[in-house]
């Protein structure tokens, strides 16, 4: 294997600790009988135990080995790979170096572990190139990556030799895109100044539009701009304001979920996180997907400055806002910024400044071209979310008297009229309501 290995040249910065190099150095010390064989067996299951983290995490399934090499390639990112994500295969000199990689992970695809593990008296590899996982919710692994990757690893074991290695690689870079960015939908920023500024979400809402009943003309807006948006239109930043428990965030989610094969991606951050937000851009600015940055439950108090920093990004600076970029925010607030009595009628401010002041706190929310407002039902628009619930839920059976009823003492104790309160509401029933 360490034969194989030291030829890589397109995909060589795997990193020294990664699982392949680790194996190839033992593969080479097994060759070379150069350790004993306490070592090589106490190493190898080290290693082993290390590939079944990752299949853990990734919800890896059959051959890891063969899916492990497929993530390597879905994950390295090269001017190659890069690229081929926006073009697949091409020409050029640097096609001949791919293929000689590529040609190795075929024969990586095909490594005999055999010698080594009836030396060493093992069977580990036997077990993980046949390997049957715990089924497991989806909340566990990242769904995303595991179809994709495995995906890849099909194409591969099918491929009868590197042409065809190849052009399942860069057609999987083609319609997939590569790294993190083309495995996964969302992405947070991490706390931990010792990883990746930005860090993929590994289990995200399965919300769709049509989950959410009524708010037609609220939908058909947002679905118009983000359309505009991943097709390259001019499109603009949106707010969505409003009551609580409406929908505004279920409707941003489920956009993802519509857009996500079209290339989109969406990037959750907090206010207090807007510092990050040129550093962010640096990263996404020159990839081939189209990125929203979503920013729930935006608002902030007059003395709270950080806004300041949100509104440098929408205008831009020196450097503009990336055509690949839009913003997307929900507020229970119009106008984004806690706006007091004292800013209207203090005595000590002359008018003009009074008025520079208004005018510093409603400009935020003018900066969304797009406002889209989501309001509270009222009583006969919130009993149709409830029915249009219950068409769902088949195992709930209550007649209409009944329901209305039961409907009408949740809403006395539970407050406000809302979609998330009929939500609520059906859950309970769910739960309590006695079967017939």
């Amino acid at each position: 294997m360490y034969r194989l290995t030291s030829k890589l040249i397109i995909y060589s910065n795997l990193g020294e600790d990664c699982i392949l190099y680790r194996l190839s150095d033992i593969c080479r010390r097994f060759e070379a009988k150069s350790s004993t064989k306490e070592e090589l067996v106490r190493e190898t299951l080290l290693e082993i135990h290390r590939l079944l983290d990752v299949a853990t995490t990734y919800g890896f399934n059959k051959n890891l080995w063969h899916n492990y090499l497929a993530f390597l390639l879905a994950m390295t990112e090269t001017p190659f790979t890069l690229v081929s994500e926006k073009v697949g295969a091409n020409k050029g000199s640097v096609n001949q170096f791919a293929k000689n990689d590529l040609a190795v992970f075929k024969e990586l695809f095909d490594y005999d572990f055999g010698p080594m593990e009836r030396e060493l008296e093992l069977n580990c590899f036997s077990v993980i190139e046949n390997f049957t996982a715990v089924e497991k919710k989806e909340q566990i692994f990242n769904k995303s990556v595991s179809e994709k990757v495995q995906e890849l690893s099909n194409a591969i074991e099918q491929a009868k030799d590197a042409n065809g290695v190849y052009r399942a690689v860069t057609g999987f870079y083609k319609k997939y895109g590569v790294g993190k960015f083309g495995l996964n939908k969302a992405f947070r920023i991490s706390n931990d100044p010792s990883v990746e500024l930005l860090e993929p979400i590994s289990h995200t809402s399965d919300a769709k539009l049509e989950d959410l009943i009524g708010y037609d003309m609220q939908k058909k807006a947002l679905i118009q701009n983000t359309e505009a948006f991943i097709h390259g239109r001019i499109a603009n930043n949106v707010l969505l304001y409003g009551d609580a428990g409406t929908g505004k965030s279920m409707s941003i989610k489920a956009i993802l979920n519509r857009y996500y094969g079209d290339g989109l991606r969406m990037i959750e951050i907090y206010k207090h996180q807007f510092r990050e937000l040129p550093r962010v851009i640096a990263q996404i600015k020159n990839r081939n997907y189209r990125f929203i940055l979503y920013m729930d439950d935006l608002s902030f108090e007059e003395t709270e400055l950080e806004y300041k920093y949100l509104k440098a990004i929408i205008e831009g600076g020196l450097e503009p806002k990336p055509e690949n970029v839009l913003i997307y925010a929900t507020s229970n607030r119009r106008h984004l910024i806690r706006e007091t009595w004292s800013d209207r009628y203090d005595a000590s401010q002359d008018d003009m400044h009074r008025n520079d002041t208004e005018q510093e706190k409603l400009s935020l929310a003018n900066r969304f071209g797009i406002s889209i407002g989501y309001f509270r039902p009222d009583r006969d628009e919130y009993m149709k979310i409830i029915t249009g619930l219950l068409k769902r839920r088949p195992d709930i059976r209550i007649t209409p008297k009944e329901l209305r009823e039961e409907a009408q003492k949740w809403q006395m104790g539970h407050g406000a009229l809302s979609g998330r309160s009929a939500e609520q509401f059906v859950n309970y029933l769910a739960g309590t309501w006695k079967k017939k």
